[in-house]
């Protein structure tokens, strides 16, 4: 208890100025936003996407369009692999201006892709392609944003502040989704399937520029620029996966069995809801749209509560009470869900509720688990092999095993069988809370603790 106070003392003494915090936020936040901007548009327009793009009957050519959804999953582990090396090498603030650019500008790409009426199958060519350009860099977006927000965080408020990077997930994924659901609104059906879903696609360009200025005018993280300043930051990254895979399997293996849990939840409640409240529950295609936002907005609100909570009573309670509360939940509110409209609203939101003490607590959770001088690339490639794997691939995968077993609540049991995984997960993980996230030691560990405590025994 006795070195509590000093080393409080010594972390405040680098935490940055409130008005450098809120920009640094911003920075991180938009980047989120504008990957997601490009989910919600894409999960909201896919029956638009897959009519103009694809061949095949409708049933076929969703099941297309949700396939190129997973495989932009399949090539964010590459960009893990060289976005995360780089970014412990020259700095977050450096990879994070480029990846912003590459994401926004293969989300503008899509939006100008001719239909598969004029160009037959360069269509579907050119989206798999986009696809991959923006999962390539996404790959390098999500571990650096986190790693950015939660370097530049105070210790004490690590959940409050983080919680925002998921705000701005739930912000992008909203304003795309509202994007399309309002010019479909607007718009008549042939218009909206002829030209009407490429206007949403069209707004990444200037988020995309803003969130490049508003990054390129921050200075790096306080806590990499002081592992710089002592000279013990990564300066060879021909050797740092090898590195990582022997000296921190243990943390890698964590942070992605929790990513499991979190994924398949992320991705079957808010990308693949609207394909199944439409095509299996049977609500129309506004109702559709209109269930999962409702819900998001509803979630939107708790996301910094639940983060301040996490930093006094813990990261690991709040994932507990989530895991376990979603596995009990799961099926019941599907088939509230499965009633009407109002039973839809009520069982998304619970779920959504329910989902808010991870998704709130994730940029403070993560990042913790790997020193410095590897934190970015430890987090960004198990991040995203865990998420190609079951995260992205979850809105298809749900489809088709719908299809081939006709049963509507296979995506509650898959929902199930990922919080299995998270809360095997959540044994082994180890608490960090207030604690600094400082060094080239495990925060948390035995080594860091006894760094932290040096100064003041000394």
């Amino acid at each position: 208890m006795g070195s509590s106070t000093p080393m409080s003392t010594a972390n405040a003494a680098h935490d940055a100025p409130t008005p450098v915090l809120r920009r640094a936020i911003a920075a991180s936040a938009i980047g989120n936003a504008t990957e997601w901007f490009d989910y919600g548009i894409y999960a909201y327009g896919v029956t638009y996407i897959s009519a103009a793009l694809f061949p095949g009957s409708t049933e076929d050519a969703t099941l297309f369009a949700l396939a190129t959804f997973a495989i932009s999953f399949l090539v964010r582990p590459f960009g893990g692999l060289f976005w995360g090396p780089m970014g412990d090498r020259l700095g977050r603030k450096a990879v994070l201006a480029m990846t912003i650019l590459l994401m926004a500008g293969a989300t503008l790409g899509v939006g100008l892709i001719p239909s598969y009426d004029n160009i037959g199958f360069w269509a579907p060519t050119l989206l798999i392609i986009l696809r991959m350009i923006q999962g390539f860099s996404t790959g390098g977006e999500y571990g650096g944003a986190a790693t950015f927000m939660a370097e530049y965080s105070p210790d004490k408020k690590r959940g409050f502040y983080g919680s925002f990077l998921e705000f701005g997930t739930l912000a992008g994924f909203s304003l795309g989704a509202f994007l399309m659901l309002g010019i479909s609104r607007l718009l008549s059906d042939s218009d909206m399937e002829s030209w009407g879903w490429r206007l949403p696609f069209l707004v990444a360009a200037p988020m995309g520029l803003i969130g490049m200025y508003l990054r390129s005018r921050m200075e790096d993280t306080p806590v990499f620029r002081e592992l710089e300043e002592k000279g013990q930051k990564e300066e060879d990254t021909t050797t740092q996966f090898k590195d990582l895979l022997i000296g921190f399997w243990r943390p890698l293996l964590i942070l992605a069995g929790l990513v499991v849990a979190l994924n398949v939840v992320n991705y079957t409640l808010l990308s693949y809801m609207p394909t199944y409240l439409e095509t299996e529950i049977g609500l129309s295609a506004d109702a559709a749209l209109v269930v999962p936002l409702i819900g998001m907005l509803c979630m939107m609100v708790f996301l910094p509560m639940a983060g301040a909570l996490s930093d006094r009573v813990g990261r690991k309670p709040m994932w507990w009470f989530s895991l376990t509360g979603l596995f009990v939940m799961v099926i019941p509110m599907y088939m509230l869900m499965a009633t009407n409209l109002a039973g839809a609203i009520i069982g998304f939101a619970v779920l959504g509720l329910l989902y808010v003490p991870q998704l709130a607590t994730i940029s403070a959770t993560f990042p913790a688990m790997f020193p410095t001088h590897v934190r970015y690339a430890g987090m960004a490639i198990a991040y995203n092999v865990s998420t190609s794997l079951f995260g992205g691939t979850a809105p298809a995968v749900n489809d088709w095993l719908i299809n081939r077993l006709d049963n509507n609540l296979i995506p509650a049991y898959y929902m199930m069988a990922s919080c299995l995984v998270g809360l095997a997960a959540m044994v082994f993980c180890t608490e960090t809370a207030r604690r600094s996230i400082r060094g080239r030691e495990i925060p948390g560990s035995k080594e860091a603790l006894a760094a932290e405590s040096a100064p003041a025994n000394a």
